[in-house]
């Protein structure tokens, strides 16, 4: 005889508890799902605003903030005209 418990519907408990974590996975997939555009955006605006850097150092902070702007700035103008430079 096996020693797996079993359900009424004939399932045992491990068999149970996996269709249960995946059912609340798929519940909270969705919901994490429709965050990702937040997420990435305030990944965006927590890089250009240099929070990662040390905040006591305000010429660094600034420096930082101008150097990752700049730079973003930069790529849009290179993808722009390259665009425009392979698109005549």
């Amino acid at each position: 005889m096996s020693n797996k418990t079993q359900s009424p519907s004939g399932k045992d408990e491990k068999q149970l508890e996996a269709e249960r974590l995946l059912a609340r996975v798929e519940r909270e997939g969705e919901a994490l799902g429709t965050s990702s555009f937040a997420r990435t955006a305030n990944k965006a605006k927590d890089h250009l605003g240099a929070s990662d850097i040390d905040a006591n150092d305000p010429i660094e902070v600034w420096g930082t903030r101008i150097g990752r702007i700049g730079g973003a700035i930069f790529a849009i103008i290179l993808v722009l005209w390259l665009i425009n430079h392979f698109t005549r």
